[in-house]
């Protein structure tokens, strides 16, 4: 094939995958194509698309690529679907800060940081699918130990979890409450449980009750 058709493809691959695809696995789609190719082929994608100032650009996004809309024609897709972003209250996000700087944590240790009872804010964020169930954490009790998901990397823009935000970002937002607008709706009927099935059962150390929890976190970020 040549480069000019391996472009065309791996735009086509990009344009109908409803998630991020790997380098690895757009590169077993060819044949006699490695995965260097691959890559500096995305590459040139993304720069034409750039070149054009298209609607659309390639990212690399939570572990692959993905094509999406540029973020300032946001309010004209909305306008075609015709639908109102849901948003993530200030409760929201500073639970989601948590359980991503702490993950893996439980529902004490992000209401040990936040001094308030956490439930509803990590059921919401279940069914938005930010946060899921990695497991039960080996102590007394076994509680159920939460982290993010792919859908907060890809919603936030990170390759993975070492390109975070700031947590002082986080607290920014909250602190400015600016309301974050999410790419799901409501899950109806959905159960916060049912959001995402735990991953296999894995032992952790039992939390401190020594020292400032807030402190804590803000030094593992």
């Amino acid at each position: 094939m040549t480069r000019s058709e391996i472009r065309a493809v791996l735009e086509a691959f990009l344009f109908v995958a409803p998630e991020p695809l790997s380098v690895d696995r757009m590169a077993d789609l060819f044949d006699g194509v490695d995965r260097e190719e691959v890559r500096e082929a995305l590459t040139e994608v993304r720069d034409e698309l750039e070149v054009r100032d298209s609607g659309l650009h390639v990212v690399e996004v939570a572990g692959g690529w993905q094509m999406v809309t540029r973020p300032q024609y946001a309010p004209w897709v909305r306008r075609l679907l015709s639908k109102t972003p849901a948003r993530l209250s200030r409760a929201g996000l500073e639970t989601l800060a948590i359980v991503a700087y702490r993950q893996p944590v439980t529902r004490a240790e992000v209401e040990q940081v936040r001094g308030v009872d956490c439930g509803g804010a990590l059921k919401t964020l279940l069914e938005r699918r930010l946060v899921r169930m990695l497991g039960r954490m080996d102590v007394a009790g076994r509680p159920i130990m939460y982290g993010t998901t792919q859908e907060f990397l890809q919603y936030f823009g990170l390759k993975d979890l070492s390109q975070l935000p700031s947590l002082k970002e986080f607290q920014d937002m909250a602190d400015a409450e600016l309301p974050l607008e999410l790419p799901f709706g409501e899950a109806e009927g959905k159960e916060g449980g049912e959001a995402a099935p735990p991953a296999e059962e894995r032992s952790a150390p039992a939390p401190s009750d020594s020292g400032d929890p807030g402190e804590k976190c803000a030094g593992e970020a």
